[in-house]
């Protein structure tokens, strides 16, 4: 028996017929998908302690449930003691199912964590329908044991639509269930 995540199934019944009523798509190709969340750390400390990055990694690859890579810087600047191809970050690329289980424990259990949560502010949209956002404390995920945690750090979180506009992501993501802030 094949597993299909449960917003990925709520996407095909009852999303795609929303978003199709409400901006009058022709056919079900027209209608905004998500594409790929993308979850980046910049570690700036990293130039001095190599080992942020690996415990880094390490942390991203528990929330992210895939392997997360370095970033490596492109160029020397000297003022932040950087030289080309040192790694000074870490991503993780997600997507099909493991995009919508982190979808999924991420609006669920994860935002709900947040330290004086009131919703999120819906002004990280790029003006084609692409969200960032980030996350001041990656210990509202409980994949992370916060007694084994030396540093919290935060992480940005972009999550990359086939919308042609803002107002058609915004309608995507809050049928998913995005607790935006009313204006």
């Amino acid at each position: 028996m094949s597993y299909t995540p449960r917003l990925q199934e709520k996407y095909s019944a009852e999303i795609m017929s929303a978003l199709t009523e409400k901006f009058g798509y022709k056919t079900i190709m027209q209608v905004p998908k998500l594409e790929k969340i993308i979850i980046s750390q910049g570690i700036g400390d990293a130039v001095g302690d190599k080992k942020l990055i690996d415990n880094a990694i390490e942390d991203l690859s528990r929330i992210a449930g895939q392997r997360a890579v370095a970033t490596i810087s492109k160029k020397d600047i000297s003022n932040f003691k950087l030289r080309k191809g040192m790694p000074i970050g870490t991503k993780v690329t997600l997507r099909g199912q493991r995009m919508y289980d982190f979808l999924d424990r991420f609006i669920s259990v994860a935002l709900p964590r947040t330290r004086d949560f009131r919703g999120i502010n819906a002004k990280g949209f790029d003006g084609r329908g692409n969200f960032n956002m980030g996350v001041k404390e990656h210990i509202i995920f409980p994949e992370i044991d916060i007694d084994k945690v030396s540093r919290i750090m935060g992480m940005d979180v972009t999550f990359v639509t086939s919308a042609k506009s803002d107002e058609e992501g915004n309608a995507l993501l809050s049928e998913f269930g995005f607790p935006f802030t009313k204006k």
